[in-house]
């Protein structure tokens, strides 16, 4: 199936997050061409009118950059997430530049910015993000290995490439972060990925590494155990064991990453 582009207006862009530490998200767009199996957006989906599968589609607010202008004046100064449902440098960016374009405008404001992305394309804002004071870019990462992270996160840069972005943009003197999430079991929480990881994380400059476990909700589970079963019939079982038993599968994982963080010089934070 083709993927889907849709033009849309809508009414706010600067809107109030859920998520701790976070006052504000910016979603640009609605919908992700990076398409990864995991992905807990899923559930936007129902909101857009779209009978296309998540991550065949999106949805790009065009009228975000004026709508912005016009919040800004009004809403008390906080942080902004970039982007929280969806990867503000994916693909389309690059065509309709509404991250660029809205950074831009927080850029003389009393506003702090956090980036969270899988796309190398944020390198072509360092010039903005040089500029803004606390600003913060984190790369999303959960899989070391290139082969299989194609498999859960194709249309992503490759990770290899994500850790190169990371230390262009410490060179460049802009804080950053590590996003291992999610960890999917016999993936991201193997003692091999974890050091792997780790180990690039601290050669990066990072500031901290921030791991968050494997959401199964219904709709993601139903793919996630689609490529199981295609790629990986063996680890269905201890998917399934995960699904019931998951706060022992998340203590493992905490005691795990906290000790090798403490013996490779790493700080680990936990959003579980």
């Amino acid at each position: 199936m083709a993927l889907v582009l849709r033009e849309i207006r809508v009414a706010s862009i600067l809107n109030r997050s859920a998520i701790s530490g976070i006052d504000y998200a910016i979603n640009p767009y609605t919908g992700c061409f990076h398409g990864c199996v995991y992905c807990y957006a899923d559930f936007m989906r129902r909101f857009t009118g779209h009978s296309e599968p998540w991550g065949d589609f999106v949805d790009v607010k065009i009228n975000c950059p004026e709508l912005l202008e016009k919040q800004v004046l009004k809403a008390k100064p906080g942080e902004i997430s970039f982007s929280t449902v969806t990867d503000p440098y994916q693909p389309v960016e690059r065509k309709y530049r509404l991250t660029r374009r809205s950074l831009e405008i927080l850029l003389n404001t009393p506003f702090t910015v956090s980036i969270l992305t899988k796309s190398v394309l944020v390198l072509r804002d360092i010039d903005l993000l040089k500029k803004m004071k606390n600003s913060t870019v984190g790369f999303s990462i959960p899989i070391f290995s290139e082969k299989i992270s194609a498999l859960f996160e194709g249309r992503a840069s490759p990770p290899s490439e994500r850790f190169q972005a990371l230390r262009k943009l410490r060179q460049e003197g802009i804080s950053t972060w590590l996003f291992i999430a999610p960890s999917l079991p016999s993936f991201s929480d193997s003692e091999e990925n974890l050091e792997q990881l780790f180990n690039q994380a601290r050669d990066s400059g990072v500031e901290y590494v921030l791991i968050d476990t494997f959401q199964a909700y219904p709709r993601v589970w139903h793919k996630v155990k689609a490529l199981l079963q295609e790629k990986f019939p063996h680890l269905v079982p201890l998917y399934e064991e995960y699904r019931e038993f998951k706060d022992e599968f998340k203590e493992s994982l905490r005691m795990k990453a906290s000790e090798l963080g403490r013996i490779l010089g790493v700080e680990v934070r936990f959003a579980f």
